[in-house]
């Protein structure tokens, strides 16, 4: 009797080294549509993830805003509601003012310039977030952000006579517009189409592919053909939720999402070009702002910056670090 209960012991023990363990599921929030690339190649990333880990680690994605606003989701996170987030740049910047580095307006003018200054920074950036409690694995680029209007807008005194959308919080959004004479009007990301269709809001900012995938470009007229600023995004985890992981597993998933956001930003950047080609093929009209109207819009970008400076927003040392940089990349 006795040796056929260690016989059942050992062969119970044998089954529960052989089978998968129980998963752990990560709770991921995101803004991002069901059925976009972008969150094809998340799912994609989770299958990865969850066979390595064998069955340790599940991702549960909540695309489209079901969770609620940027505001909403960060506030599950610290209460353990949800794990990560795919948090775009506007939430970023709240998390450490520091990071509206990559968000300086009229700065950045071409995609190798903002990657060679992301290459010297990136690492501050989720070093930020990581004291912050937040994880984050990559910064991926989401494209330069454009003005897209209902009505025609080429320099700052047409702005004046728009309703012009911006983030909640987004105090570089806020800042520029109500310098330029401009009472922004505040609203969810998921608010915005239904603010376009009803004429709570005339005019946003966007990178094109963006505006196509949330169909804010079925509302507008007109592209004004200036980078406004660089927008990005992050995939975080909270940093409660990323220490119940073991260590070979972090390992897992951080190879994973890495490699999986590296992949995302140059994907976004050559999906940004087809779809500004794609708006002008629908008939939305490039405006290009003559010399006059550069000089005021360059203006404004500087009396921003200095404004933001002085309230403390930025700071004057990583502001020159960034224009460092765009002199030597340009010197090159």
């Amino acid at each position: 009797m006795k040796m056929n209960k260690i016989k059942i012991i050992s062969l119970c023990l044998l089954l529960a080294a052989t089978l998968p363990a129980h998963a752990a599921v990560y709770k991921i929030a995101t803004l991002a549509p069901d059925g976009t690339q972008w969150m094809q190649l998340m799912r994609d990333a989770a299958d990865r993830i969850e066979k390595q880990t064998n069955n340790r680690v599940s991702l549960k994605f909540y695309p489209g805003g079901i969770m609620g606003n940027e505001n909403s989701v960060m506030r599950k996170m610290t209460i353990g509601q949800l794990h990560g987030a795919a948090l775009t740049s506007s939430a970023l910047k709240r998390i450490h003012k520091d990071n509206y580095i990559y968000s300086l307006p009229l700065t950045y003018k071409t995609y190798e310039e903002m990657t060679y200054v992301r290459s010297k920074l990136d690492e501050e950036m989720i070093a930020r977030l990581k004291k912050e409690g937040y994880i984050a694995f990559r910064i991926a680029g989401d494209g330069f952000s454009y003005i897209l209007s209902k009505e025609r807008v080429s320099g700052v005194n047409d702005l004046k006579q728009q309703k012009v959308w911006i983030p909640p919080d987004d105090i570089m959004a806020q800042t520029m517009l109500e310098t330029a004479g401009v009472s922004p009007v505040s609203l969810p990301l998921t608010d915005v189409l239904t603010g376009l269709q009803t004429g709570l809001i005339t005019t946003v900012g966007a990178p094109p592919s963006f505006a196509i995938a949330l169909q804010w470009h079925t509302k507008v007229k007109y592209l004004v053909d200036v980078p406004l600023f660089f927008s990005y995004g992050a995939f975080v985890f909270s940093d409660k939720a990323y220490k119940k992981m073991s260590k070979p597993d972090q390992a897992v998933v951080s190879k994973e999402l890495s490699e999986t956001f590296e992949k995302l930003g140059k994907i976004n950047w050559e999906n940004n070009k087809k779809a500004k080609l794609a708006l002008q093929s629908q008939g939305i009209e490039m405006v290009k702002p003559d010399a006059k109207e550069m000089v005021g819009l360059n203006k404004l970008a500087k009396d921003v910056v200095a404004k933001l400076i002085k309230e403390g927003t930025l700071k004057q040392s990583e502001v020159d670090k960034v224009y460092a940089l765009l002199k030597t990349f340009r010197k090159k």
